[in-house]
């Protein structure tokens, strides 16, 4: 089960980054963490910007609202994402 924190108008959780697949796509859960496949490589930030597109774009929301807490640099990150709440977010998950 994937481990949601939320706030007031806002939700934080773990991802799990697999870059350099076949296409870019939300693939279930690993350990707590929302399971992601990115065709972007981890360079330049590639991966990091093909994430926040595909998570707007999942979430109905706007890639300002989407914020990588931590792990940039990490196949582990957390991602806090602004104007969503924890209902959406499972919907959206399963």
């Amino acid at each position: 089960m994937i481990k949601i924190i939320e706030t007031t108008n806002a939700v934080t959780f773990s991802v799990r980054v697999i870059p350099r697949a076949s296409r870019s796509e939300i693939v279930g859960e690993h350990d707590g963490a929302l399971k992601v496949k990115l065709a972007s490589p981890p360079v330049d930030g590639a991966a990091n910007a093909e994430l926040i597109k595909l998570l707007a774009k999942k979430f109905g929301v706007s890639k300002n609202d989407i914020e990588i807490v931590s792990g940039e640099t990490s196949k582990n990150k957390r991602i806090k994402i602004n104007n969503l709440s924890k209902s959406k977010f499972v919907e959206v998950t399963t």
